[in-house]
């Protein structure tokens, strides 16, 4: 209920009848993303529901041209890593709800869903066998410890797995799950015929967190040294 009240205000709307009589009715203000979600799901035939589909893919394309420019501009592994680790958690967010749309609803179901994602990208492997293959502790999560080229590839099998899920109106857990096998495994695929490294036999990177504190520290020394500078010079 609360999740819903964010995105589901209710208001009051003035209609404005013949000579100037005012009508109050009961109506609903939605949020941007409370949009998308009825458009994706709704019947593309209807002229207004075709124009907001295309005007979202329009606004996708775009945010992913802006956000390509950004990841662009990074210089370093660290850099690349922040930007995609938190790509990463914002479409995983996404991601969840377009799997509870289809029909994956509690904790558990979503874990498993989550694997079949992982066992088509990894080979077969699920959470538990990534961890035991990269003799991480149970603690440590995945994403933490993923290099960037790892985590561009987890990426693109999120926004994959969530666009299909909404845009072929994909219902029931197994057919989730079995849609997330299916992407991961293209994704998989396209790593070898590039010639890529598999994900499971890339190397274990640094905790993304350690590496966030050492990126602030790095970025606090240059912002003083800058300081001391503009200082010394009269600024």
């Amino acid at each position: 209920a609360d999740e819903e009240a964010e995105h589901i205000v209710e208001a009051n709307e003035v209609l404005v009848a013949g000579q100037g009589a005012k009508h109050t009715y009961p109506s609903f203000k939605l949020s941007r993303y409370a949009c998308y979600l009825i458009v994706q799901n709704a019947d593309p035939s209807k002229e207004v529901v075709a124009q907001g589909q295309t005007y979202f893919a329009v606004q996708t394309r775009i945010q992913e041209i802006q956000q390509m420019d950004a990841y662009n501009q990074l210089s370093t592994e660290e850099e690349k890593r922040i930007f995609l680790r938190t790509e990463m958690s914002k479409h995983n967010t996404y991601l969840a709800a377009a799997a509870k749309n289809a029909g994956v609803q509690d904790g558990l179901d979503y874990a498993i869903f989550q694997n079949h994602g992982y066992m088509g990208l990894y080979g077969g492997l699920d959470a538990k066998g990534i961890h035991k293959k990269k003799n991480l502790k149970k603690s440590q999560h995945i994403l933490d410890h993923m290099g960037s080229t790892e985590l561009a590839a987890n990426l693109f099998r999120a926004t994959q797995t969530e666009d299909k899920l909404r845009n072929e109106n994909i219902q029931g857990k197994q057919k989730a799950n079995q849609t997330h096998l299916e992407v991961g495994r293209k994704v998989r695929q396209t790593i070898k015929e590039i010639g890529g490294t598999m994900p499971e036999n890339l190397p274990v990177a640094d905790s993304i967190k350690s590496v966030q504190k050492k990126l602030e520290k790095k970025n606090l020394k240059k912002f003083r040294l800058k300081r001391n500078n503009n200082i010394q010079n009269g600024f």
